[in-house]
This record gives structure tokens, C-alpha cells and sequence, in this order.
């Protein structure tokens, strides 16, 4: 993968937000709507931005489309991602993203088991 193309897609807020909040689960485009605030077209632009480059995947799981981070990610990519990860520890706005996922996740109707399984599944590659 090129780093310039993992660049691109890091170089603004929202795609950031979307792969940090991706970095915990999959996740389908009404969670991101819900955590960030965001209209549906915008979340969806921005997911299909990277799936283009490759920097998240889909599946559809009855009525949702999922998104998840690739199991097999380029050296590039997880490094870059790892370090997302650290850098955004104290940045209000990405706290408050994962604050309001996790509220979400124990509140919402979401499809559950559908994304249950695909964590687990997430989990065991």
C-alpha cells in the first residue's frame, strides 16, 4: 500500500474519526451518522473514499452495509493506524466519538448479532 494514498485519506478529520471509530468494530453507516453527527450522504462518501483505496471493506448483512477495517492490512497501514491510535488519546473530539459509541453500542437496536459475529470473526484471523 502507498503511503501517500494512507496519507490522503488521513488528511482530513472526518475519514480520521471514521477509522478510529472502525479501530473498536464494524460498524454500519447509521452508527457513524448517530457518533459523529454526520448526514448519511457525507458518511458515505467518506466510507466510499476508502474503500476505494482499499483502507476499509464492506459486507452487507441483511438490510445493513457493514464496515470494518481489511483483516489482512499492508505493514503501512497498521502502523499508521496504531499511531492514529495513539495520537488521538487526548483529542476531545475523538474522545467524545468513542464515549458516544460505546453509549450507543449498550443503548442501540443495532444488528446485534450481526455484528457480534463479525467481530468475532474479526478476532480469530
Amino acid at each position: 500500500m502507498d503511503l501517500i494514498q494512507i496519507y490522503q485519506c488521513f488528511c482530513d478529520r472526518t475519514r480520521l474519526r471514521i477509522l478510529n471509530l472502525l479501530a473498536q468494530s464494524p460498524l454500519c453507516v447509521c452508527h457513524f451518522q448517530e457518533v459523529l453527527g454526520e448526514p448519511q450522504v457525507k458518511i458515505s462518501k467518506h466510507l466510499g473514499y476508502l474503500k476505494e483505496r482499499d483502507m476499509v471493506v464492506a459486507e452487507r448483512q441483511q438490510n445493513w452495509m457493514i464496515y470494518s477495517l481489511p483483516r489482512k492490512r499492508a505493514p503501512e497501514l497498521e502502523a499508521n493506524l496504531k499511531c492514529l491510535q495513539d495520537c488521538v488519546q487526548n483529542d476531545p473530539v475523538f474522545k467524545r466519538d468513542l464515549k458516544a459509541l460505546a453509549k450507543l453500542r449498550s443503548s442501540c437496536c443495532e444488528p446485534a448479532g450481526i455484528l457480534a459475529s463479525l467481530e468475532s470473526r474479526r478476532a480469530g484471523s
